[in-house]
Formats: C-alpha cells, structure tokens, sequence
C-alpha cells in the first residue's frame, strides 16, 4: 500500500513538472498577473508597471466601509457613508423592532413582527423577522431608498434573519453593526429562585 501511494506521489509530482515547463517554454501566465513568467527586459518593465498601477488602485480603494468621520471617495447612489440611512432592528426576545430613519435622524419606515399580524409566541420567530425585514424594505423602496446601513440591538432569535429579511426586499446592505449593550457586571442581579 505504501508503495502505492509513493508511485502516485512521484507520477502526479511529474505530471504537474512537465506541464509548468510547458507553460514557461510557452511564456504563457502559472500563477497570475503578480508571478508573470518573461524572458526579455521589456517583459520585465511592463510587469513591474502593471504591478505599480495595480498598488496604486489598491491603495485608493478600500472594501471596508470608512470610519466616522473619515473622508471617503466611496458613495452609494451618489451619497457618502454618513449621509446612508440608518436600519435599526432591535431583536428582544418577545418580538423585533425594525425602523428605518435619515441621516437627519427622522423615522421614515417602521415595522415590527406585531404590526406584521403575529401573535403572542410566533412573535419571537425568525419567520416573522424576516416578515418584517421584507415589509420595511418594500415601505423603504417606496420612497426611494437603495442604500442602507444596518445598527442591530439585542439578542433576540430574529437578528439575523430580519437583516436577511432587508436584502431579500430589494435593500443593499453597505454595513452592519452590533450596538448591543453589554454589562461590565453593573447591576445586581435578582436573587435566586428557590425550587
């Protein structure tokens, strides 16, 4: 067995020798624009001036959104990052509050699992979050709204799915942050309870 697998090794370790030969004998690209293979000098000069444009790009664009504050050549339908709107969802662990406002601060759109026509215990399932995530995003793109950011609050079972909800109504998510409040051991907590 252990024979077997050392002439498999040697075989496909040849095979893969006799094919990069080829493709250098060729002069053809192994391992893409930044390992390009040339055999002159001008060769070399273009692949040394493809390689300092494509830093020079790299450098001007980020695909991290920019911190606040922080100027940007990136915008979104012809806006900036903080002109966006802004999605809160606060996802308790009763039901999932959806509300969408401006960048001046105003609500615009506001939605929760109740107002969607659940009850009781379906309010706190990811179904109806995703229920409502779709009904805010078709109120959003009424009026006119691509764009969005996202500031989830709370652990509830509906964070996720209400953002999933978002995108499957027609809304581009830019950016998604987690804003929920965690205790650095602040308040008591009630006394336990006896079995």
């Amino acid at each position: 067995m252990y024979n077997l697998k050392c002439i498999l090794v040697r075989s496909v370790s040849n095979t893969c020798r006799q094919l990069a030969a080829s493709l250098n004998a060729k002069g053809s690209n192994l391992c893409g624009p930044q390992r390009t293979l040339c055999s002159d000098a001008a060769g070399l000069e273009q692949t040394k001036a493809s390689s300092t444009d494509s830093v020079k790009t790299s450098k001007d664009f980020s695909h991290l959104p920019p911190l606040p504050g922080q100027d940007s050549p990136l915008s979104w339908g012809g806006r900036k990052f903080e002109e966006l709107p802004v999605v809160h969802v606060k996802a308790t662990y009763n039901n999932t509050h959806i509300q969408l406002i401006d960048s001046a601060g105003q609500s615009m759109v506001r939605t929760s699992c109740g107002t969607e026509g659940f009850k009781n215990i379906k309010k706190s399932t990811p179904i109806a979050a995703q229920t409502a995530g779709i009904a805010a995003a078709a109120k959003a793109t009424v009026k006119g709204i691509t764009f969005v950011r996202v500031v989830v609050k709370g652990l509830g079972p509906g964070r996720l799915s209400a953002i999933k909800g978002l995108t499957m109504g027609g809304l581009e998510v830019v950016s998604i942050t987690d804003n929920t409040p965690v205790p650095h051991n602040g308040c008591r907590p009630r006394k336990a309870r006896r079995m």
